[in-house]
């Protein structure tokens, strides 16, 4: 059997959707139930080798364990003249890469993408699985705005304890591959982490390092660690920063915050839990469609160009009786001044082990100190 199908068992192929470094994804319809379907199978090359058929089963399983309305769906593993290949729900419209072509999101609609990224990805963590492959190109975006996060090919789930400067590091293919085996680089040249990059274990940090890179992308429409070659841009990820420069003017200094605790290359200063970040935009998102409906575009009443009426001149009456009353207070304390207590200062010890401590916060009562800090 050739890449080129026409038919793979029951489904018959009617184009091609997307082709990686090892499957390719085509769409079909389901002939019993006359749905959309995505068919995903391994290219000829490693059509029969064993550690990418273990894999292939590995993420038939994981996606079978996940339900989630930002998680594409899988609805079997089937089987063709010995061929393997999963049948996936079908994904409408472009990849976020796609959509990244054209440039850089708005802050509302980064703010309502990633969101959905982050609570795919923490619906994933929760079920133990770490996505390990999290790019522009594994996520889709459907014509109503909702995101699908793509293709665990390289994910790993709670069971487990070459290049050249023509390749576009955004769809380079994995480096190398082993299961759970450390040493082994796996996942996509500019979204891995330093840790990743290196061969190390990793763990759901990996991921929000990840995220943290495509949260840079939607904002500025450009990769977060550029390079020419694979090896380049695996050095930039270890050595380099990227260019605060490059974010919009506008950028709220929450995203900003998010953003540099995601892309902290030492793991252990890292953002821990991708569900905060969720928090966060989800925050941001709600005060944000919140001032957007304070004026609706309509002129207030009582405006340019309309006369008072009896009301507004009854409330312009209260309004000077009012202005009047508060000068004649003003007047009385500037003549008889209240004296103001002394000063109190005193001085709170920095908990022992902290290297860093965020700025304290008093609680309303006076009772409690709050600050981030780091051991």
């Amino acid at each position: 059997m050739t890449d080129q199908v026409s038919k793979i068992g029951q489904y018959v192929i009617e184009s091609e959707l997307g082709r990686g470094g090892m499957g390719v994804v085509y769409l079909s319809k389901d002939p019993k139930l006359g749905r959309p379907v995505a068919i995903k199978v391994l290219t000829d090359e490693f059509a029969n080798d064993p550690e990418r058929l273990a894999r292939f089963d590995r993420e038939a399983k994981l996606l079978a364990s996940l339900s989630h309305a930002n998680i594409a769906g899988i609805y079997g593993l089937e089987e063709d003249a010995g061929r393997r290949f999963l049948v996936l729900e079908y994904i409408e419209g472009p990849t976020l890469a796609e959509r990244l072509r054209r440039g850089a999101l708005t802050i509302e609609e980064t703010v309502d993408v990633c969101r959905q990224i982050a609570a795919a990805l923490e619906s994933a963590h929760e079920a133990g699985i770490i996505h390990r492959d999290l790019k522009p190109g594994n996520v889709k975006i459907t014509p109503s705005g909702d995101v699908k996060v793509l293709d665990f090919g390289l994910a790993r789930g709670p069971e487990a304890s070459g290049s050249s400067s023509s390749v576009h590091l955004s769809h380079s293919p994995t480096l190398a591959f082993a299961p759970t085996g450390v040493g082994v680089i796996m996942g996509t040249a500019a979204y891995m982490s330093p840790e990743q990059a290196r061969g190390k274990p990793v763990d759901r940090r990996t991921d929000i390092w990840s995220f943290g890179c495509v949260l840079f992308e939607c904002l500025t429409g450009r990769q977060a660690f550029e390079g020419e070659t694979v090896s380049d841009a695996i050095a930039i990820i270890l050595q380099g920063t990227p260019e605060w420069n490059a974010l919009p003017a506008k950028t709220p200094e929450r995203v900003r915050e998010l953003l540099q605790r995601c892309l902290e290359k030492d793991a252990k200063k890292r953002l821990r839990d991708i569900g905060d970040a969720r928090v966060d935009l989800e925050a941001l998102a709600a005060s944000g469609s919140s001032q957007a409906g304070t004026s609706g575009g309509r002129p207030a009443p009582g405006g340019a160009g309309s006369a008072p009426t009896p009301i507004h001149r009854q409330w312009l009456g209260a309004l000077a009786g009012a202005a009047l009353a508060a000068l004649a207070i003003a007047g009385w304390m500037a003549l008889h001044p209240v004296p103001r207590p002394p000063a109190v200062r005193f001085t709170v010890p920095m908990p022992e082990g902290v290297i860093e401590i965020g700025t304290p916060k008093i609680s309303p009562d006076g009772r409690w100190i709050a600050f981030d800090a780091v051991d």
